[in-house]
């Protein structure tokens, strides 16, 4: 949890991806995710955590469902999400907290 918490807020605008393997919601996220990175750039981390292979961390962070997303502004939960988000949604909310 403490590297996690490093990670978190090694960035001002930080984006966790909790997926699966084996998800196939998972698997169609992963290229929206990468669409927006490209749009937003540096602006954001993006961070991609397999609850498979990190479950302690997953059931510390409340992870019922995958993908699950949360996003940190400077270290703080701002937002989260269960499910596929739509890459105009998640740039859209992007862009409002990278301000």
């Amino acid at each position: 949890m403490a590297k996690f918490q490093e990670v978190v807020n090694s960035h001002p605008l930080v984006l966790v991806d909790f997926h699966a393997t084996w998800c196939g919601p998972c698997k169609t996220l992963a290229p929206i995710l990468k669409e927006v990175k490209n749009k937003v750039g540096e602006g954001v981390k993006i961070v991609k955590i397999d609850v498979d292979k990190h479950q302690q961390l997953s059931a510390q962070m409340g992870v019922r469902g995958v993908p699950t997303m949360v996003l940190y502004k400077n270290g703080t939960q701002v937002w989260r999400q269960s499910g596929v988000v739509p890459a105009s949604q998640l740039e859209a909310l992007l862009q409002t907290h990278q301000n």
